[in-house]
């Protein structure tokens, strides 16, 4: 090839590469779902009974005042007594029959309640997630467009937590009651995919092959980290995890945990006082919401 040649097989190239990297899609706005966490985190503990929760369920419904919002009212048998509860769900309509729902729940541990346990980790940081997630909705649908794909709803749980020691009947309340109503006014077979966010702001990222996930959201979730190049954050290792997924495992609905499980050294930070916003990132959010929304893009192709 002459010199001439090359200059103008170069030239070419360059021009080929601009609109290439003018189309690349944006990343995630992580710092704004850290802006998120840590107006919702300010409210601080809110165990279900507290000040706290009904401020919660506040910032909840004013921030979705003007969307496709349900209040999931019911009343949960605890080990302290009937504890009303509340589940948000905010549905974002799409083009093709059928429904992904990315859920994280909101409230802070009832045991907890003396130690000042703000949860900016547990339940913060996926709050802000979603919250984000929400603004990606909120372009894709304004002037009364659907999404190109599935139904989205988000889902803001309550009661995941145990109020005194976790076991199959002192936890995931909201989970367990939303999936048993969907179960009997047909949703459940509606539900193509359920995704839950926990623990995924942590700075020091490292998400969990939860092992009772489905295994095609589980490859999905993998193929979406590695188109980012974010394959080290995902499934170094595994495990099975007792979690608000589990409820809808139960009844059939591919379902997936994303949670990280080693918060802090020796996951000292986990449900103690130290679980503040200076342990969570908008680079780990960034990552997290990257791969939420390719996921989804990923389910809408099957």
């Amino acid at each position: 090839m002459s010199l001439s040649s090359f200059w103008k097989s170069a030239a070419a190239g360059v021009l080929l590469t601009i609109p290439m990297t003018a189309l690349a899609p944006p990343h995630f706005n992580g710092a704004k779902a850290l802006e998120y966490a840590r107006q919702f985190v300010a409210i601080g503990p809110r165990w279900p009974t507290s000040p706290g929760h009904l401020k919660a369920e506040e910032f909840l419904r004013n921030r979705f005042k003007h969307d496709q919002l349900e209040e999931d009212v019911f009343t949960a048998s605890t080990p302290i007594g009937p504890v009303a509860m509340r589940n948000f769900i905010v549905r974002f309509p799409g083009k093709k029959p059928g429904v992904i729902v990315l859920a994280t729940h909101y409230e802070t541990n009832y045991p907890l309640r003396t130690i000042n346990f703000v949860g900016a980790n547990d339940g913060g940081s996926t709050t802000g997630l979603l919250l984000a997630i929400a603004d990606q909705m909120h372009q894709q649908t304004a002037g009364g467009n659907k999404l190109d794909g599935y139904s989205v709803w988000l889902l803001f749980d309550d009661g995941e937590e145990a109020f005194n020691v976790w076991s199959s009947s002192d936890s995931t309340y909201g989970t367990r009651h939303l999936a048993a109503k969907w179960g009997r006014d047909g949703t459940l077979g509606q539900i193509k995919a359920f995704i839950l966010a926990d623990m995924i702001g942590d700075k020091n990222l490292d998400i969990l092959r939860e092992t009772r996930s489905a295994d095609w959201l589980v490859e999905l979730v993998r193929k979406a980290a590695h188109k980012f190049g974010y394959d080290k954050y995902f499934f170094q290792t595994e495990g099975a995890v007792e979690d608000d997924h589990l409820p809808f495992v139960e009844r059939g609905v591919p379902s997936i945990d994303v949670i990280d499980l080693d918060y802090g050294p020796n996951n000292s930070y986990h449900h103690t006082a130290q679980d503040t916003m200076d342990k969570i990132s908008a680079r780990s959010l960034t990552i997290d919401g990257d791969v939420f929304m390719e996921t989804i893009r990923l389910i809408n192709l099957r």
